[in-house]
C-alpha cells in the first residue's frame, strides 16, 4: 500500500505540534512492512528518499498567505498521483488531501490537530486568508473518508465545530513520544550556558507566541511566585506583532522585579530542550486551547512534573496527583476559549506552579511517573498501527 503524507511542516522546517507527530508519524510507519510512506512538504528542496519539498509558486508572491498556501496545496495534489491513499495534515495541506482524493480516486484521511473555528484570533494573522482557511478546512473535514482526532476532545471538537460528518469517520489516535530522544539528560553545563541556574527551583514553558498557549495569563502567575523561581521562556515565532508587543512588556515587567527570567526566543535543537526540562521542577501548559499538547508529553518523557490548563485533550495525557497538576479553567463558549475568570485562573495557576516547587520531592516523584506513562502509553510504533488500522477501514 502507498500512502502519501501531506504537510506544511516536515524536518528541518517544523515549529509546532503538528510537525512534530508528522515526522515522528512518518518514520513509524517506514518501519512497517508492506507500506510504502510517502511525503509531500512545503518548502525548500530536502534530501529525504521518499519525500518531496514543494515550494510557493513565484505567480503568488506577495499575495494573502492562505492563497499562497492552495497554490502549493495544487502542487501536492498533482504530485500524489499513484497513491493508494492520501494523509493530509492541518489546513495547509487539508485541501491538497481533498483535491488529491479526488483527482487520483482514492481515499482521503485527515488527522485533525487544530480546528480553524477554534482559533478565531487567526484572523488577526490571516485577515481575509482566515476565512479562506476556514473554507478550506471545512470542505476537507466534510468530504474525508475518515478522520483521526489526535484525543477524545479533539473528536468532540470535530463533531460540534463540524456536525455534516458521520461520527463513524472519526476515529481517536493519540499523538505519541519518542522516549528514545525524549529523556532526561542532565548536564548543568550546558543549562548554565543558555542562561539559566540548575540549582535554583525553575518553571519552564515551550512554545510559540500565540493566543492559544496562554503565555500572557502564564506571565500574570509568573509573578506570583516565590523570589527565587527562576522562569525560563523558550518562546518564539509570534502570530503578530501585537501579541509579541504584549508578551515582551511582561517579560520586562518582570524582570524588573525579580532574577532569573530567561526568554530564549530561537528555536533550540531537541537536544537543549530537553537539557532544560530535565533541569526544570516543572514545566508549564498554559494553554487555553490544546487538542493534545505533544509538549506535555515531552516534559513527561524527561521526567518533569507538569502543570496544565485543564482544557482539550490535557487531562488524558496529565493524570493530576500522579504525574502533575491540572488547573480548573472557566471559558467562553464562542471558540476562543477566553477565560471568562481570568483573574481566578491565573491566581489558580500560580498556587499549583508554587505548590511543586515548595515540594521538589514530590515534583521528582511526579516526573518520574510522567516519563511511565509516555514510555507505556504513547509510543509511536503502537500509534501508527492504529493509523493504518484506519487506513485499511477506508481501503476495504
Amino acid at each position: 500500500m502507498r500512502v502519501d503524507v501531506l504537510s506544511k511542516e516536515y524536518p528541518p522546517e517544523i515549529y509546532g505540534g503538528a510537525g512534530v507527530h508528522v515526522a515522528e508519524l512518518v518514520r513509524a510507519l517506514r518501519a512497517l512492512p508492506d507500506l510504502d510512506t510517502r511525503v509531500h512538504a512545503f518548502g525548500a528542496e530536502r534530501d529525504e528518499a521518499g519525500t518531496t519539498s514543494h515550494p510557493e509558486l513565484a505567480e503568488l508572491a506577495g499575495a494573502n498567505a492562505a492563497l499562497r498556501t492552495l497554490g502549493v496545496d495544487l502542487t501536492l495534489a498533482a504530485a500524489c498521483e499513484g497513491a493508494d491513499l492520501v494523509h493530509s495534515h492541518t489546513w495547509y495541506a487539508n485541501l491538497a488531501g481533498h483535491l488529491a482524493g479526488l483527482l487520483h480516486g482514492v481515499p482521503h484521511v485527515v488527522s485533525a490537530h487544530s480546528l480553524e473555528p477554534l482559533r478565531p484570533w487567526k484572523a488577526e494573522q490571516l485577515g481575509g486568508g482566515y476565512a479562506v482557511s476556514s473554507w478550506a478546512e471545512r470542505t476537507a473535514y466534510e468530504a474525508a473518508s475518515a478522520v483521526i482526532a489526535v484525543s477524545a476532545a479533539m473528536r468532540d471538537d470535530v463533531l460540534a465545530a463540524y456536525p455534516a460528518v458521520d461520527p463513524a469517520r472519526v476515529h481517536v489516535v493519540h499523538n505519541g513520544i519518542d522516549t528514545e530522544r525524549w529523556q532526561p539528560a542532565l548536564d548543568p553545563d550546558r543549562v548554565r550556558e543558555l542562561g539559566v541556574d540548575p540549582d535554583r527551583p525553575s518553571v519552564v514553558f515551550v512554545g510559540r507566541i500565540t493566543r492559544q498557549k496562554g503565555l500572557p495569563l502564564f506571565l500574570r502567575a509568573v509573578a506570583q511566585l516565590p523570589p527565587e523561581v527562576q522562569v525560563v521562556l523558550c518562546a518564539g515565532a509570534p502570530d503578530t506583532p501585537e501579541i509579541e508587543a504584549e508578551v515582551t512588556a511582561l517579560v520586562d515587567d518582570l524582570a524588573r522585579s525579580r532574577t532569573g527570567v530567561v526568554w530564549i526566543r530561537d528555536m533550540l535543537p531537541r537536544d537543549d530542550v530537553v537539557r532544560l526540562l530535565t533541569a526544570a521542577t516543572v514545566f508549564a501548559c498554559p494553554s487555553i486551547y490544546e487538542p493534545l499538547g505533544i509538549v506535555n508529553l515531552e516534559a513527561m518523557a524527561c521526567e518533569t512534573a507538569v502543570v496544565a490548563t485543564a482544557t482539550g485533550g490535557i487531562p488524558e495525557v496529565v493524570v493530576p496527583g500522579e504525574t502533575g497538576l491540572l488547573v480548573p479553567i472557566a471559558q467562553a463558549d464562542d471558540g476562543t476559549g477566553t477565560p471568562l475568570e481570568p483573574d481566578t485562573y491565573v491566581a489558580d495557576f500560580a498556587a499549583a506552579l508554587t505548590e511543586l516547587v515548595a515540594d521538589p520531592d514530590r515534583a521528582a516523584a511526579y516526573g518520574r511517573a510522567g516519563r511511565a506513562r509516555a514510555v507505556e502509553s504513547f509510543s509511536w510504533g503502537a500509534i501508527a498501527e492504529r493509523t493504518v488500522e484506519v487506513y485499511r477501514s477506508v481501503l476495504a
